[in-house]
């Protein structure tokens, strides 16, 4: 059961904020207030269908399409994040990169190291091959199931 004196503190609380509607349930007991507002009328008309001609086109000029899209990494491996975390692509700032574009793995190979609360996971290649591409910058966040590398399997 609420009291007077809190139901005129929440009516004040509400009307001094931009707050349109409180709603509280506690023990039992509901209250709810609203603040007064303007109403908002909208009208609906019903639109007849009606049958319209269609309008004469005369022929244009042949308009080069553009190509569509083709996917270029269908046939390269992607190695991914096996967690959420952040990647990071040597052992420290000052050591060099595991792997760049270009550098051969074997299964096994160290390519990067994820961060997932203050555990540093080491990251393997899964496949023999050549890193194509490098798909996420040192110290981003990645996610679970995130493509990091591309590889060119042999």
């Amino acid at each position: 059961m609420f009291k007077l004196s809190e139901i005129k503190e929440l009516i004040k609380l509400v009307d001094e904020s931009s707050v349109q509607e409180l709603e509280i349930e506690n023990e039992g007991s509901r209250l709810s207030i609203r603040k007064p507002g303007k109403t908002e009328y909208v009208q609906a008309t019903a639109i007849q269908p009606q049958m319209i001609a269609a309008p004469q086109v005369q022929p244009a000029a042949v308009v080069a399409e553009a190509a569509p899209q083709v996917d270029t990494t269908s046939h390269l491996h992607k190695i991914v994040s096996p967690m959420v975390g952040t990647f990071y692509r040597a052992s420290s700032p000052e050591a060099g990169p595991f792997v760049s574009a270009g550098d051969k793995v074997v299964e096994k190979t160290t390519v990067c190291i994820i961060e997932a609360m203050k555990l540093m996971n080491e990251l393997d290649a899964d496949i023999k091959g050549e890193i194509v591409e490098v798909l996420v910058e040192n110290g981003q966040l990645v996610e679970y199931g995130q493509p990091l590398f591309l590889v060119k399997p042999e």
